[in-house]
């Protein structure tokens, strides 16, 4: 019998903040048991397994950072879009390390994708920005997958500790964004397609 009080919504939150609290990677259903002060059965009344409340901590997570990249882009476009998704994307990873590693690590199954059609809005944001730099396929894929990679590369080294220089992480971000926006601003479209030959 499921525990009074103990719902699939409070177990999954439950599971974001205590993977905030020790890395993704180390959340098991034992330890958000023991969270709830009730025995492991209690908990698969409302998650089948360990990789079930995986999926829904990454399924919660993907729609919060989708919901809040959407909102910050609304009514900007160009350098201000590309400067409100990076700074929504940053303080997200940085304030959530554990939901921000679902985001990256848990391997959705396709079905699982298509019953959250949030999920995709990190994809359709990513693409209304980047059509507001008049760029079409396929640069727009390219130009994404080197946001992503930048956007990803950096959080993940900061909050691995990677950045000991005195210059504060945040000017570096933003000389870092600016320099996105230049490189999208002057996009060489028709770049070669298959292996670079020297």
């Amino acid at each position: 019998m499921a525990r009074a009080g103990l719902t699939r919504e409070r177990v999954v939150a439950a599971a974001a903040d205590l993977a905030d609290s020790v890395g993704f990677e180390h959340i098991t259903v034992a330890a958000l048991a023991r969270g709830f002060g009730v025995k492991d059965a209690s908990l698969y009344a409302h998650v089948r397994n360990l990789s079930d409340l995986r999926d829904q901590v990454a399924i919660l997570s993907g729609l919060d950072l989708a919901d809040r990249i959407a909102d910050a882009l609304a009514g900007r476009s160009r350098r201000d879009a590309l400067t409100a998704f990076a700074d929504a994307y940053r303080d997200f990873a940085l304030a959530h390390p554990g939901r921000y590693a679902a985001t990256q690590q848990q391997e959705l199954d396709p079905d699982v994708v298509d019953a959250h059609p949030g999920l995709r809005r990190n994809l359709t944001c990513t693409y209304a920005l980047l059509q507001g730099y008049d760029l079409a396929e396929p640069d727009l894929t390219d130009a994404g997958r080197l946001l992503r990679s930048t956007f990803h590369g950096f959080v993940s080294l900061e909050l691995a500790g990677g950045f000991r220089h005195q210059r504060e992480a945040g000017a570096s971000w933003a000389s870092a964004v600016e320099a996105l926006h230049v490189a999208l601003s002057n996009w060489p479209s028709g770049t070669p397609t298959g292996p670079v030959t020297r």
